[in-house]
């Protein structure tokens, strides 16, 4: 039996879907080339996939991208480009190097600007259901009105506002209720692109497109959804309120994090710009060598990159290589994969079994290393 740990109930329990798995992915804000830590993401959500594959289910994961919100719009003023002329590079850096680093190919890969209608039609529902107001030309989600807002978290409300400032929530909106309630839908500015709507041209928040395409594409209720742990708040919180105060129903029966990649002890990420990017990796390493050092990590553990990190996964691949064929260690990476996604005792068990003699191609291909 799988089991994983399930951030809104704060601890690891089984996870036990029915044949097809619904997965549902945070993606990319195609605003920059793809980094270490989002490659983090993704190779955790492979592996996820691949064993449950391997048990016999068949998974169905969408992983969306963000192709128009503050950040995309902000870096094409920047670069004087039009902002889905930077999309359409970003995108296809991102997709060279998630193939390079063999990921399975998503069900489907929406974009947000795919999705208006579907987000149009997302905010009349939940203004419908009496968990949204209409002011100063936005519509927002009344926080007041969800008791259970704050359920995937877990955070004080003094946690939530320092949270939402630090990531673009504009607790200080004069036009809110509460500084906690969020956009849905919000007038763009001068030079933003814009949608006609019956709340006036606008365009939408951030939250509303991941609930909207969740819907179209997964249905009502999904199995699996996650990302990054620095989406847990506002993201995921504010996705889980409005989309089951739309529909009313269970949005998502398992939340699942991946925590952050630091460089030099901060969080890597664009806005900081301590990034190790995946492309300038792969220059360097075999791309199974960035991948191996990637799941040397557990998941739900910060950890620090440095160059040793790389040097040590190539050294593992080359021993690996050097077994040759066969289905050493198989049985025991099961069983760690199965323990919470316990890739790093995976890697164990692999090298052990090479100690042995034994050849571990048949494994390290379960974990999406071809040798």
């Amino acid at each position: 039996m799988m089991r994983l740990y399930d951030t809104a109930r704060a601890a690891v329990v089984p996870f036990e879907p029915g044949p097809v798995v619904t997965m549902y992915t945070c993606g990319i804000t195609p605003y920059d080339a793809a980094h270490l830590g989002h490659a983090m993401v993704y190779v955790t959500f492979d592996v996820l996939q691949r064993r449950l594959r391997d048990i016999g289910h068949r998974t169905d994961c969408v992983r969306n991208i963000t192709d128009v919100d503050d950040d995309i719009l902000r870096k094409a003023r920047e670069l004087g480009v039009h902002y889905l002329d930077l999309a359409a590079g970003e995108i296809a850096q991102f997709d060279k190097d998630m193939q390079a680093l063999n990921l399975l190919p998503a069900m489907s890969e929406p974009r947000a600007t795919s999705a208006i209608p579907d987000i149009l039609g997302f905010i009349g529902m939940v203004l419908d259901s009496g968990h949204a107001y209409r002011a100063g030309g936005a519509v927002y989600f009344d926080v007041s009105s969800f008791p259970r807002f704050g359920e995937v978290s877990h955070l004080h409300r003094s946690q939530m506002l320092l949270l939402a400032q630090e990531r673009g929530g504009r607790p200080d909106d004069p036009f809110k209720d509460d500084p906690l309630d969020f956009v849905l839908w919000q007038p763009s500015a001068d030079g933003e692109p814009a949608w006609d709507s019956l709340w006036g041209r606008g365009r939408p928040g951030w939250h509303i497109e991941c609930s909207a395409l969740a819907l179209r594409e997964l249905g009502t209720t999904i199995d699996l959804h996650g990302g990054g742990d620095d989406l847990i708040f506002p993201h995921h919180e504010c996705e889980a309120a409005q989309s089951e105060a739309a529909t009313g129903k269970t949005f998502v029966r398992h939340w699942m994090h991946v925590a952050m990649v630091r460089l030099g002890g901060e969080k890597m990420s664009k806005s900081l710009g301590n990034l190790v990017f995946v492309h300038t990796l792969l220059e360097r390493y075999d791309p199974a060598a960035v991948r191996l050092a990637l799941l040397a990590q557990h998941y739900r553990v910060s950890w620090d990159f440095d160059g040793t990190i790389m040097e040590e996964a190539s050294h593992r691949l080359e021993r690996w290589r050097s077994a040759g064929e066969g289905s050493g260690g198989l049985d025991e990476v099961r069983e760690r994969l199965d323990d919470d996604l316990d890739s790093p005792g995976a890697l164990k068990a692999l090298d052990r079994a090479v100690t042995l003699g034994k050849g571990v191609s048949h494994a390290a291909a379960l974990l999406g290393v071809i040798l």
